[in-house]
């Protein structure tokens, strides 16, 4: 009897769990349709300022705007790491952490100075127990991250770029594709990319551009939307994946809690009858005793 009960309260608290998965993955998979709404319309606006910025930035040969510049030696910079607040979420974390460390090893090989700051409860909670220190941190950013929010840091960072105070700025973080494939990824977001020359065959698509009033104060405005652009866009990838990875291994969760149900229902009925057949044993050997 003892066994059977030991069965039965474990098999109700695998069921507890089920409901709980269940109901985890069923938020996930609201706020992840919401997200990717969001990161799906940003990607349009990031992609079409970039391309106006790089197309302007490429007329505008009498002006190099400092966001454009690169340094001819890196020696400072920022690394900015997007992890979750909340656990729960599969590998999401862990493929970007494993990128930060393999980043920090290559900075301290190249003797650069990097300064961190990490979005995130988790990320925070890694580089606290890996000793490593921060610079700022930030755990106001869950599923739906504004512009606001993202645009002061973006800010901070032009201004501390344009000073010379840093070099570069590098972004990990986990990149959304599509539904199917997030990879985390390390980005170097500043400088800016150089402005490409578009080519169809062996002939060079040009565009000419009048500037008014003048090209210095266009770029001056192009450029750093660009950017600030792009680097909400990281914060809205990062927020996307992390609602796919835990919509995933939620559904994995219950499906296991499932599977374990059904195991633990056949022992509690094994169990059971062997039970039942033991107290009819015991009734009929009493009967016949009494014979």
């Amino acid at each position: 009897m003892a066994k059977a009960r030991a069965v039965l309260k474990r098999l109700k608290a695998v069921k507890n769990i089920r409901k709980i998965t269940r109901t985890m993955e069923l938020i996930a998979t609201a706020r992840f349709k919401k997200a990717m709404d969001r990161a799906t319309q940003a990607s349009a606006y990031t992609n079409k300022i970039a391309e106006l910025a790089a197309d302007l930035a490429s007329s505008a040969t009498d002006f190099v705007h400092p966001l454009l510049e690169g340094r001819t030696e890196q020696k400072s910079g920022v690394l900015l790491i997007l992890t979750s607040n909340r656990g729960l979420c599969g590998g999401y974390n862990a493929g970007v952490l494993k990128l930060v460390q393999q980043r920090l090893r290559d900075a301290k090989a190249a003797g650069q100075q990097l300064r961190i700051e990490v979005s995130g409860k988790r990320g925070i909670n890694f580089l606290k127990f890996q000793k490593i220190e921060y610079d700022k941190t930030y755990t106001n950013f869950e599923d739906k991250p504004r512009f606001d929010e993202v645009e002061s840091i973006a800010t901070r960072f032009i201004s501390d770029y344009t000073a010379k105070t840093i070099d570069f700025i590098d972004v990990a973080y986990v990149k959304f594709l599509s539904p199917a494939k997030q990879i985390a990824t390390l980005e170097s977001i500043l400088p800016l990319a150089k402005p490409q020359v578009k080519t169809t065959g062996a002939a060079a698509a040009t565009v000419d551009y009048e500037f008014l009033p003048s090209a210095k104060e266009i770029l001056e405005e192009i450029l750093p939307a660009a950017f600030k652009a792009r680097l909400f866009k990281c914060f809205l990838d990062a927020a996307v994946s992390e609602q796919i990875f835990r919509m995933v291994a939620m559904k994995g969760a219950t499906e296991n809690a499932g599977e374990m149900i059904s195991s633990l229902s056949r022992q509690y009925n094994r169990a059971r009858q062997a039970q039942i057949t033991s107290e009819l044993s015991e009734i009929i050997g009493g009967a016949e005793a009494l014979k």
